[in-house]
């Protein structure tokens, strides 16, 4: 049984898309382990996107997410990492297909409704961080 990390973002939550989100998950045989809607703190969020601290977006990034409260999640089921990024669709929103979560909602790259864990490594050291 394979673990992930998932969130929905501030806008997918102000929209009112976590339950469809969780829906689709769910759908298609994933399961929900734990779940939490929070107001992230800085140091968390600075701390989660560390790999993009030198990247220009990086500032309006972590002003995104603290924005307003976002829903984290541990997903598990088989290949439940690959699952859950098929699911959630490219990152760049002009990629996403229709069908998935960023293709069906996404309005922006940078507001793009849902992050995912890309690795086994990443999925635990993102849970480690959001689930203590």
């Amino acid at each position: 049984m394979e673990r992930t990390f998932a969130m929905i973002k501030p806008d997918g939550v102000s929209r009112g898309l976590t339950g469809e989100i969780i829906k689709r998950y769910e759908q298609k045989g994933l399961k929900i382990a734990a779940l939490k809607m929070m107001n992230a703190d800085k140091a968390t969020v600075e701390e989660h996107y560390i790999e993009h601290k030198e990247k220009s977006f990086y500032g309006e990034l972590l002003d995104y997410i603290l924005s307003g409260p976002v829903v984290a999640m541990v997903i598990e089921g088989h290949s439940a990492i690959t699952l859950v990024r098929k699911l959630n669709g490219a990152t760049k929103v002009e990629d996403a297909q229709p069908g998935t979560i960023r293709g069906d909602f996404a309005a922006s790259t940078t507001n793009n409704i849902v992050h995912s864990s890309d690795s086994i490594e990443s999925a635990e050291r993102e849970i480690k961080l959001w689930f203590k």
